[in-house]
Parts: structure tokens; sequence; C-alpha cells
């Protein structure tokens, strides 16, 4: 009997062989946004694992709408270029009917900042800094500096960046992109009534709140063709007392999906740099299920999920359509094949790798409650 794991599902135009995906993941390794040899090594690893659904790293629409100077950027031809080429490598090493994708972003008031293995810290005067932009003149960080308030023009000119961005993803062969909601960037700042203090049609209400990512979403859908779908990550809560909530998410998820989106990834927190996110085991597993009962939109679940068991039962119980494994799949990029033999289902290694799949069941053998948990 196929897992629930293991299992197809078609959304939008897309199907994917598997429910397992790979969310993305900043690397912090490109040049002017452009990726190099550490981008080809990763994206073939992700494409060798098996995963069904793969997300490219948060990827800036702009040059001052990187987090870092290392980051992925989708402004350029020579962005563009590399990217494509990068993608076609992955592809040819990826099993039959493996999806990619790109994540869309503008980083806002969280841009210009150290890479994360340098502290992360905004960028000083001798770092080269860039001038950071936002809904609101709020600082992410408690003594950091101000952002710059977006005004008419400039709330387009980012809306525009989206859609030459996802232009560039399509030519560039990506099956699906991703529109970056969450964790304190630009779009999810606008959300959050913590960063989010207009008092223009902008900011206020929810209705007003959510303006920008259902221009960008809409935006977005209408330059791609229709064989790439569309879906968005939003951070379903904020964690603090006043801030952007579950109840608003779901509001937020059925709109986005009337704009075009087909599926939501449902993460948390990164609003502000003081607030505590209390991580366990599954933690924003229920945030996706919600979402998913709630604005009936394909929902894809992450959050420290990094056992087959565990991953088939989210899938099983239908509490997320798709599970999603970062950190487990930078720890252990085969993580799908030890899941296939836990589960009891077919291997898919690259053909290089076949010799491998005795080792592998040796060291994964099924589990005696696989059955159990589907």
């Amino acid at each position: 009997m196929t897992s629930a794991l293991f299992s197809p599902l078609s959304f939008g135009p897309m199907t994917v062989p598997n429910r397992i995906a790979i969310p993305p993941m900043c690397q912090y390794s490109a040049s002017d946004g452009t990726p190099g040899d550490w981008h080809t090594q990763h994206w073939m690893t992700l494409a060798m694992s098996g995963a069904g659904m793969i997300t490219v790293e948060a990827t800036g629409v702009e040059r001052h709408g990187r987090i870092t100077h290392g980051c992925l950027g989708l402004y350029s031809d020579d962005n563009e270029a590399a990217i494509a080429s990068r993608l076609a490598a992955a592809r040819r090493v990826a099993p039959k009917g493996t999806r990619f994708g790109i994540q869309l972003a503008h980083a806002g008031r969280k841009a210009s900042s150290h890479l994360p293995w340098r502290g992360g810290r905004p960028l000083g005067p001798h770092g080269d800094p860039w001038p950071t932009s936002a809904p609101s003149a709020v600082s992410y960080w408690p003594d950091g500096p101000l952002p710059d308030a977006l005004d008419e023009p400039g709330i387009d000119r980012v809306v525009s960046h989206f859609a030459m961005a996802a232009e560039r993803a399509a030519r560039a062969g990506f099956d699906f992109v991703e529109v970056h909601g969450a964790h304190g960037y630009l779009i999810h700042s606008f959300l959050s009534p913590i960063a989010n203090r207009r008092t223009d049609h902008w900011g206020g209400s929810l209705e007003n709140r959510m303006r920008l990512a259902r221009a960008v979403t809409r935006a977005v859908r209408a330059v791609l063709p229709d064989r790439v779908a569309v879906g968005a990550r939003l951070s379903v809560t904020d964690w603090v007392e006043d801030g952007f909530s579950p109840d608003e998410a779901v509001m937020v998820a059925r709109a986005l999906n009337e704009d075009g989106a087909v599926y939501i990834c449902a993460s948390a927190g990164g609003v502000r740099a003081d607030i505590q996110v209390p991580q366990t085991p599954s933690y924003l597993v229920p945030f996706a299920e919600r979402i998913r009962r709630e604005a009936g939109i394909v929902t894809r679940a992450v959050g420290l999920i990094d056992e087959p068991l565990q991953a088939e039962a989210i899938i099983a119980e239908g509490k997320a359509d798709l599970v999603a494994l970062g950190r487990a799949t930078l720890a252990d990029p085969r993580w799908p094949w030890r899941a296939a033999s836990v589960l009891g289902e077919e291997l898919r290694p690259v053909d290089q790798y076949a010799r491998s799949a005795g080792m592998i069941h040796k060291w994964a053998p099924p589990a005696q409650n696989a059955g159990a948990a589907a």
C-alpha cells in the first residue's frame, strides 16, 4: 500500500510525485545576486534527494531587496543566465517528475545585513550598506537603523520588480514561483501591525495591510505562463499579542488563492528581533492544518519535521498536503531515500548511486508501525 508521504499530488498546473518538499534556504554565497559553484553542487545535491518539490532560496527581486551581499538575486541578465544554467544541471540528475521553484523576495527593513555567520546585524559604514525600506520607519532591531517608509511610487516599483523577476524565473525554466510573505521581510512587514503603522490605504485594517501581498501575487501571476504555478509563504503568527494572527492568516490565504496562488507554506515569526519563538518538533503543523481546513488551499507544513513516521502522519492525518524539511535535508541529503526505506516504498536513487540501496535499507529498515501511520 502506497504511503501518504509518497503519493502524488496535483495542484494548479503542477503535479509532484511525492509530498516531500525542500523549502527555500538562503546560502549567502552569491556574487551580486549571481550563483556560483556552491549553488551548482547545492542544487544538484537537493535534486538527487528524491524530494518531489524543491524551492531554491529566497531570491532578491532587486539589488536593494537582498538580505546580504551574498544573497541570490534575479534582477539582471547575469543572474538569470547563471540561475538557468544551474537549474538545468540540477534537472539532469533529478528523478523524473521533480518540480523546481524559486522564492521571490524583498528583504525590506531586514536588508543590508551582515552574513549570519558574521552576526547578521545591520551593515556598518565600512560594510558597503544600502538604504532599506518598509511600510513605516520602524526598525527590526530594538537599537537598529530606521528604514525609509515607502511612498506610492516606491510601492509601485516593488510590485514591478516582483513581476520582472517572475518573468526571468519563467525564462530560466522553473515550474513554480513562490512569493515570500514571511519572516519579517517586506511583504510580511506590511501584513503585520507590529511593523506597519501606516494610516493610508496600505495600513490599518487587514484589507489594507494585505494590499501589497495581493498586488504582488496578482502581478506575478499575470506575467507567468499557465504552466508555471504560483504559491506563497506566510508567517501565520508573529508570536506576540497585537501582531499578525492565525485568524488574519486564514483570510490572507483565501485572498491570495483568489489572486492565483495555489498553495501556502505556513511558517511563522520574524517580524522583530526580540520576539522568542517556541520551537518544538512539528510546532508549526497546527497552523498549516488550520490554513488547509479554513482557507481551502493546498498547504505545506514546515517546522522541525525530521522523522519519516512523523512526516507520514502529518500527511495521512490530513494536517497538511506537503511537508517541508530544511535543516533535515541539509544534515541528510538522502532523507527521502531513508523515508522510502522506512515506509516500504521504492527508492529512487540516480543510477550512479543505485548500489547504495542495500546500505540504505540496512541503516533504515522498514518500520514496524509504518502502516499504522497511514
